[in-house]
């Protein structure tokens, strides 16, 4: 309960700044969606030239596509305040504050801050598999949807994990902005089928930095039916194992750490 009053006041705090500072917002958002129009658009391009990808049609490639949305923008709202930890907090000798507080300094770091323009990513994620679903006629039963919400949650814990570990690397070397970075780009692959990519792509985006988890596997299922039990019981594994190497890996992080200003 304690956790919950505190986390309330930060969501408060947050949602005065987000009053007070409605145009960075709607900024954000906007050229979020900018972005997202402009992948599409780039998918519709190529599928003006080619039925098919790989044996996927354009409202499946969308499909997934938008399911990749959903997890990466619940991340997003929640923790993206990692990122500041990997590129600045550390090196500025900031997070000694974290230190001296009665409380978990991950919690804290990740309760402090929540990053709202993350609702444009998640709204266009949900608009555009209600779009492909509707022109692909998938039949969402009841067993089919809670396996989705399953998916968002694990999903959305890979992408935490991978961030947590990313920043628990600046405890060790000050900043780490640009190791995180780059294991997050490759997220970008998760956005499509696994299956157009070389084996070695596949084996990584699937078992090292394991992002196919928080699209490509679970969305196949709805679109195809693949195995469920791959798709949804090797993802939550993979899931919990990573969060939990993570949170180890930050707390190695919090044994070693000198303060900058050492």
């Amino acid at each position: 309960m304690r956790f919950l009053r505190l986390y309330k006041t930060f969501v408060v705090q947050q949602l005065k700044q987000l009053m007070e500072y409605r145009v960075d917002f709607l900024t954000g958002a906007g050229s979020f969606l900018v972005g997202q129009i402009t992948n599409i658009v780039f998918i519709s391009i190529i599928f003006s030239q080619i039925p098919q990808l790989q044996g996927f049609k354009y409202y499946e490639i969308i499909f997934i596509y938008g399911f990749s949305l959903v997890p990466k923008g619940l991340d997003h709202l929640f923790t993206d305040n990692l990122w500041k930890v990997a590129w600045f907090i550390v090196r500025k000798g900031d997070f000694d504050k974290y230190l001296t507080r009665p409380i978990n300094p991950l919690v804290h770091v990740i309760m402090e801050a929540l990053q709202f323009d993350a609702l444009g990513e998640l709204l266009t994620g949900i608009v555009i598999m209600v779009i492909a679903s509707i022109k692909l006629g998938i039949d969402y039963t009841a067993g089919k949807i809670l396996l989705m919400i399953l998916a968002f949650i694990f999903g959305t814990v890979i992408y935490s994990a991978i961030k947590i570990a990313g920043a628990a690397l600046a405890l060790w070397i000050k900043s780490s902005g640009s190791i995180l970075q780059v294991l997050y780009m490759s997220s970008d692959f998760a956005k499509y089928p696994v299956t157009i990519y070389n084996g070695v792509v596949r084996n990584i985006v699937t078992y090292i930095v394991p992002f196919a988890f928080t699209a490509y596997y679970p969305a196949s299922y709805i679109l195809r039916g693949n195995n469920p039990w791959f798709c949804f019981g090797v993802g939550t594994g993979i899931a919990a194992i990573l969060l939990t190497l993570a949170v180890l890996l930050w707390n190695k992080g919090i044994s070693a750490y000198e303060s900058a200003g050492s």
